[in-house]
């Protein structure tokens, strides 16, 4: 098991909204899903786009540069079924959202 890792704060990600935050070298796209937060990796799988800047609607960010679907929950690919991101344990302690590295 790794280290859990200061990410953000709860007020710095609104509901229905994602933010790319990078932790010890990893680039982790960060979502708020009805007040429950869920990280994947960011760099999508089809040409490496940023996630974390995709539009989020209800549990699937759309990657902003070509349109790849991933639902955040999981990690699975929506778009090309059997892609999968890397997901990462998140966790809340008072106003501080952690990531499990």
């Amino acid at each position: 098991m790794g280290n859990f890792i200061k990410a953000a704060g709860r007020a710095d990600i609104p509901e229905g909204r994602g933010k790319t935050v990078t932790l010890e070298g990893n680039a982790i796209a960060l979502f708020n899903v009805g007040g429950t937060f869920h990280a994947i990796d960011n760099t999508c799988k089809h040409r490496g786009g940023p996630l974390g800047e995709g539009e989020l609607d209800k549990s699937q960010v759309t990657c902003p540069w070509h349109g790849w679907q991933y639902d955040v929950t999981t990690g699975e690919c929506m778009t090309s079924p059997g892609v999968t991101q890397k997901k990462y344990n998140v966790k809340v302690e008072g106003d501080d959202v952690l990531i499990e590295i």
